[in-house]
């Protein structure tokens, strides 16, 4: 049998086919009743809108681009739901595309995007060729959702609030009595931000000789190698801020492998509290950088960039909270 059309729909309903239309639109110029019975014929007909010729009429394909830094990533996970809920209630879809595979295979990372003719685009975490989306938002609208760069015309930035979060956890660990503090670094705006907060906040509490800061590739396995070299070390820190949970869980590893005992021995810190730091196992003193909230707010800005493209672009900051929890304790001459 033939699927359903927007003709029987209407004689089913007992209304002309552009009454028909201005309920599917969700038009306000719909009396009641008559709104009633065009739904109860959708519904008993199991009519299915043609998206492809709504999207001609419109000149819209209502879905959104989604270009990811890294899909193994988990707290991308909470700020993608926070993204996506809000989306789908305006009758939006995501299309995701991993930016680490397209760079890994050689493929354009917003072309394939440009081609689909999607409404806007998201770009979220750290990408590694920020520049390719300014040409993109000379076409469509942009949001940075979870990093800080670029910063373009017209391209509103949301994230977390590094700064205010990397201050929080070191004054936590100087709190505890830790002196000789290490921070496994990252790159990025965004790693840029919380290596700067670690070592402002250790030069005014007057610890700026005490603090190491190694960098690091932001992944488990380069977790792990740094914090091999710091605990190797004869001044070896006492507590270790990584900066994110991903390279924490590497610091972990690496302390156990040691032979050392966490927090009793050693104190790690991670950032971003991802399901890996809410593991009960891993149970992780981390900053919460609120993502399922910055994925709501990057999708209100695309769709106040829908009303409005020719607005300048703003930067949206949340809040950060610390949760403490089992990784982390007094220092060792301490709590001997």
């Amino acid at each position: 049998m033939r699927p359903p059309t927007i003709r029987d729909v209407a004689e089913q309903a007992g209304v002309s086919k552009s009454l028909v239309s201005l309920v599917l639109r969700g038009s306000d110029q719909v009396r009641p009743e008559k709104r009633e019975a065009v739904l109860r014929a959708v519904r008993e007909l199991g009519y299915r809108p043609n998206a492809a010729a709504r999207s001609l009429s419109e000149q819209r394909t209502r879905t959104v681009g989604v270009l990811l830094n890294d899909l193994r990533n988990p707290w991308f996970v909470d700020l993608l739901d926070g993204l996506n809920s809000l989306l789908r209630d305006n009758g939006l879809h995501m299309l995701l595309a991993d930016a680490r595979l397209n760079r890994r295979t050689g493929d354009d990372l917003t072309g394939p995007f440009l081609d689909l003719g999607v409404d806007g685009l998201v770009a979220v975490g750290t990408l590694p060729e920020p520049a390719v989306l300014g040409a993109v938002a000379e076409r469509m609208p942009v949001v940075v959702a979870g990093a800080r760069e670029p910063e373009l015309p017209g391209v509103d930035v949301v994230a977390g609030d590094d700064e205010t979060g990397a201050r929080l956890v070191t004054e936590h660990l100087i709190g505890l009595g830790h002196r000789r503090i290490a921070h496994i670094a990252g790159y990025g705006a965004v790693g840029e931000l919380r290596r700067r907060s670690f070592e402002a906040t250790m030069r005014a509490h007057g610890l700026a000789a005490e603090a190491r800061i190694e960098a690091s590739d932001m992944t488990e396995e380069g977790g792990y190698r740094t914090t091999v070299r710091l605990l190797s070390r004869p001044d070896r820190p006492t507590a270790i801020l990584a900066v994110n949970d991903i390279a924490s869980v590497g610091a972990l590893s690496a302390a156990e492998e040691l032979g050392l005992r966490v927090p009793r021995d050693v104190s790690v810190t991670g950032y971003d509290n991802t399901s890996i730091a809410r593991l009960r196992h891993v149970w992780l003193t981390t900053v919460d950088t609120a993502p399922h909230e910055v994925g709501r707010r990057a999708a209100r800005c695309l769709l106040d960039r829908f009303e409005r493209p020719g607005a300048a672009g703003r930067v949206h900051l949340a809040a950060p909270t610390l949760k403490i929890r089992g990784t982390t304790a007094a220092p060792p001459g301490l709590t001997d």
